[in-house]
């Protein structure tokens, strides 16, 4: 039984394609890459998938239940959150009501909602940064804010839209371990991010988009030696 699966999805623009007939799967529990040039539509098909857009063609199912055409607060409501590839905090408020704010999809009160945003925050260790207002935090800690928030609604699902951008050595070590240990609560992981490095250490299988289309798809082991993503991503046949 698939877990998440995306199928024949398009998005047009205009005349324009975004993403065009893409399917594939993602099985509770794993970490999903998705890679591609600038352009390649990643963002797009995430935007797609928590209901941001309406796919103009093809359907996305969560459990077995159709969710494209739900607006994203049905989507998060039924388990699937994310971050944003640009990081949006509250920016007046404190690192704690930004987490908060999550916490109160699933809370049954406010402490039960403080509960939640407590453990959120130790677990991504922001904890002590609970007091700081959010605008004033660097952008590791801004990165991780964000998926403190996504954890907080209690997710099956999340998506996690490059994360590691403009991390520094010891943020990214930081970072990769968090997600790590998301994996194992069990959580299933959905992940943009063009530090090869990084998606090829963490992910369990990895999709390449290029120009909108799914060019690959496969085990990071597949994925590196695959000659369709070393085009895409160098411009040129690796045999030529």
């Amino acid at each position: 039984m698939s877990f998440l699966e995306v199928k024949k999805v398009s998005r047009f623009f205009g005349g324009l394609a975004a993403i065009k007939d893409v399917s594939f799967e993602v099985r509770k529990g794993e970490i999903l890459g998705l890679i591609g040039p600038n352009g390649a539509g990643k963002t797009t098909l995430f935007n797609v998938v928590n209901g941001f857009y309406h796919p103009s063609r093809g359907e996305v199912f969560f459990q077995n239940r159709k969710i494209s055409g739900s607006k994203p607060h049905q989507i998060c409501q039924r388990g699937i959150a994310r971050t944003f590839q640009v990081v949006k905090p509250l920016q007046r408020m404190s690192v704690l009501d930004n987490v908060l704010a999550s916490s109160f999809l699933r809370a049954r009160d406010k402490n039960h909602a403080n509960e939640i945003a407590r453990e959120s925050l130790e677990f991504t260790g922001l904890y002590h940064d609970r007091e700081v207002i959010s605008k004033g935090l660097p952008l590791g800690k801004r990165k991780r804010l964000e998926i403190a928030r996504a954890l907080a609604t209690q997710p099956e699902v999340l998506l996690l839209d490059e994360s590691f951008a403009g991390l520094n050595p010891a943020e990214l070590d930081e970072s990769i371990g968090i997600i790590r240990r998301i994996k194992d609560r069990g959580i299933t992981i959905m992940i943009i991010e063009h530090h090869m490095k990084v998606i090829m250490a963490i992910s369990d299988r990895i999709v390449v988009l290029n120009y909108g289309e799914k060019i690959a798809e496969g085990t990071p082991l597949e994925i590196r030696e695959n000659p369709l993503v070393v085009e895409a991503y160098l411009g040129v046949s690796p045999s030529a």
